[in-house]
């Protein structure tokens, strides 16, 4: 099976969890303001459940499409966790986590591809 461009990936994150009725999604290609990926997904859930949801939907896709997860952080306790697959990080957040976190005003430099509301 080839192997998946990174901004494929995001994108196909992006169908999946538009599918999965996540909110608020954005697609942020960081290439030349992040020297540890090219895009970030965030995306928001309205609760736990939906928050593991997500997870479990978007990394169970991927690894059919043979795309292997590096490293995830959080729970969806804390409200939110981290997808991290190399080029492309994932950021599931609670609509409270998100807007304390702010990471779109953090990566403002960064140019949005892709936004589902």
């Amino acid at each position: 099976m080839p192997t998946q461009e990174p901004l494929q990936i995001a994108q196909r994150t992006v169908e999946i969890a538009s599918d999965k009725q996540a909110t608020d999604i954005i697609l942020l290609d960081i290439q030349g303001i992040a020297s540890f990926a090219d895009y970030f997904v965030l995306l928001s859930a309205d609760s736990m459940r939906q928050i593991n949801a997500l997870v479990d939907d978007i990394t169970l896709q991927l690894k059919t499409e043979g795309i292997q997860i590096g490293h995830k952080e959080g729970t969806s306790e804390s409200g939110w966790v981290l997808l991290d697959y190399g080029d492309v990080v994932i950021h599931i957040f609670s609509p409270e986590e998100r807007e304390y976190y702010r990471l779109e005003e953090l990566w403002k430099d960064a140019t949005a591809l892709v936004q589902v509301q």
